[in-house]
């Protein structure tokens, strides 16, 4: 009897100690590791714990795809950058830290995957302006007012895998220029407004020369962060970018 308890506690310890070694390594349902992404949020003009944290972490995590950690502190983002499969910037708060802006040119030089957000594709920060010229490929400096327009996909692409040919909802139409000075970007859906004739991406890939990034202008509220071809989109650009 004595032998028999022991053998269960022993068992009992083994599992824990293999339990333990292999925290952090989540598998998805096929089989395959989960990717590991570091959303930065926060700033202004938008719901980031809402959308971000909340609905989109959600959206990544299904099924296993990927495991996500939020943060809206700038200062966390250098020491976890090591750690991680995919950096989705979703904020337009500065990033100060010479540090860390640094970091995040060597992260995607590494060939590591970086997405970038509604709110990220802005020009925001005047003082750096290598982030939108090379990372983004140009950016957005004014949208058109809250409402209905429709979003055509343009290039078939493991990006828009699975996403309808055309989509509506409601958002903020981002007026999206690429930089001609900037890294080259690859459209792969556009935005139009009913009535209007300007066309801009509303998703993109810059053509970086190492790693892996995607531009999303879609993400105001609800009525993008819920419907099925924006959550489609985000896990796509998350799994292309992660290679």
């Amino acid at each position: 009897m004595t032998n028999s308890i022991f053998k269960t506690a022993l068992t009992w310890i083994l599992l824990l100690a293999f339990s333990v070694a292999y925290a952090g390594n989540s598998i998805d349902k096929t089989g395959k590791k989960a990717i590991r992404v570091l959303m930065v949020g926060g700033g202004s003009s938008h719901d980031f714990d809402k959308w971000y944290k909340g609905t989109d972490v959600e959206t990544l995590q299904k099924g296993g795809l990927a495991t996500v950690e939020y943060t809206s502190d700038p200062t966390t983002i250098l020491p976890k950058l090591k750690d991680i499969d995919v950096l989705l910037l979703a904020n337009n708060q500065p990033i100060a830290d010479d540090a860390t802006r640094k970091a995040i040119f060597a992260f995607v030089d590494a060939g590591k995957g970086l997405v970038l957000a509604h709110p990220a594709l802005w020009y925001n920060w005047k003082d750096w302006p290598e982030y939108n010229q090379k990372l983004v490929g140009g950016g957005s400096k004014g949208h058109d007012k809250y409402g209905p327009f429709d979003v055509t996909i343009t290039k078939k692409h493991p990006v828009t895998k699975n996403v309808p040919e055309t989509f509506h909802l409601d958002d903020e139409l981002y007026y999206q220029i690429p930089d001609e000075s900037g890294s080259p970007i690859e459209v792969l859906a556009t935005a139009k407004a009913a009535g209007s004739e300007k066309v801009f991406p509303s998703l993109f890939i810059v053509k970086y020369p190492k790693g892996r990034i995607v531009g999303i202008a879609l993400g105001h509220d609800a009525a993008s962060h819920t419907i099925a071809p924006y959550q489609t989109i985000l896990r796509n650009a998350v799994q292309w970018a992660a290679n």
